[in-house]
């Protein structure tokens, strides 16, 4: 017998207020249309005055509990994916552990940008697997909007707030692969390219959090390359091919990223779980709104192959594979 973690239910939080291109040119100079060429973007959620990274994981969190049937009680685990948390300190994690009554045990951030909810899916595959936990509930939660520089019209089109969540749960399992659960996981980073998308502050240099600031056409480049690099290593670590794949679930950055990925592994895009247009970039919340986009929608059924792939600041990139 072996462990393996099992997705057992998806969750998502989206702020109430949208923002469209043609509200962003009011404050910026660019296009409805210029937006939609570049990155498929048409609107974006962005959160209201005082609320926060936690108040949004918090109700992304709310709902995947309630849609598991787990208890709080039964959780013995709290990653959060962010890198725009509340305060320097305490974590999102522990916030989130307080106000849904989830006893004392393990809760913490990580932060690797926009793969952020890669890494912490396969931090919490991991502590399963090596039977430490149980039931960890995994979230993704960014107010990107916090750290935009609003006159920047190259980056400030391109972000949007929100959160969501997916709880694993031990399962155990006989033979080569389990029927559901999360089979492999692949993390990376090049610290040499971090300049080419990075936010100008932090707390031991300026003291403030700063704003982002890319070389777009450079990130671009990369994250084609990386990311169809990242699917194709899951692949292979599987003896599987693109064609056996249900869905692809990827970090919705820019439709045009997208797509070439979509096309360098030969995957029809039907087959891609889309919600930049509404979305935006999200950061680390992309993938889990995405994902639970996909379940509520009908798309994504129990017993699919999903295939969850991202690249962001740092340069992080990685990819995740489990059969929902």
């Amino acid at each position: 017998m072996a462990f393996c973690s099992k997705i057992v239910s998806t969750g998502s939080y989206l702020p109430e207020k949208v923002v469209t291109n043609h509200d962003l040119e009011k404050i910026v100079e660019t296009s409805d249309e210029w937006i939609v060429k570049r990155s498929g973007i048409k609107e974006r959620r962005i959160a209201a005055e005082g609320e926060t990274t936690a108040d949004m994981a918090i109700e992304a969190a709310r709902k995947a509990i309630e849609e598991s049937g787990i208890l709080a009680e039964a959780i013995d685990g709290v990653i959060v994916a962010t890198t725009t948390p509340d305060q320097t300190f305490p974590s999102v994690a522990v916030k989130v552990q307080a106000a849904l009554g989830i006893p004392v045990c393990a809760a913490f951030d990580m932060q690797a940008v926009c793969t952020g909810f890669v890494y912490a899916l396969a931090t919490g595959d991991n502590f399963i697997k090596c039977g430490q936990l149980k039931r960890v509930l995994v979230i993704g939660a960014e107010k990107m909007s916090s750290v935009l520089n609003w006159e920047d019209r190259t980056t400030c089109v391109l972000f949007g707030d929100g959160a969501g969540a997916v709880i694993l749960e031990a399962s155990e399992y006989q033979g080569d692969k389990p029927e559901q659960g999360v089979y492999s996981t692949h993390l990376y980073a090049d610290g040499k390219l971090r300049d080419l998308l990075y936010t100008d502050g932090g707390p031991s240099s300026t003291g403030t959090c700063g704003h982002i600031v890319m070389q777009g056409r450079e990130v671009f480049k990369y994250a084609v390359s990386f990311m169809a690099g990242a699917v194709n290593d899951a692949l292979e670590e599987n003896n599987l091919s693109a064609e056996d794949i249900d869905w692809l679930v990827p970090h919705q950055a820019n439709i045009r990223i997208i797509e070439a990925t979509a096309k360098k592994l030969r995957m029809p895009i039907e087959k891609v779980i889309l919600t930049v247009e509404t979305h935006g970039n999200t950061s680390a919340a992309s993938i889990p709104l995405a994902f639970d986009e996909g379940v509520r929608s009908g798309k994504i059924k129990h017993g699919d192959l999903v295939l969850f792939e991202a690249m962001g600041g740092g340069i992080t990139w990685g990819s995740a594979l489990a059969r929902f």
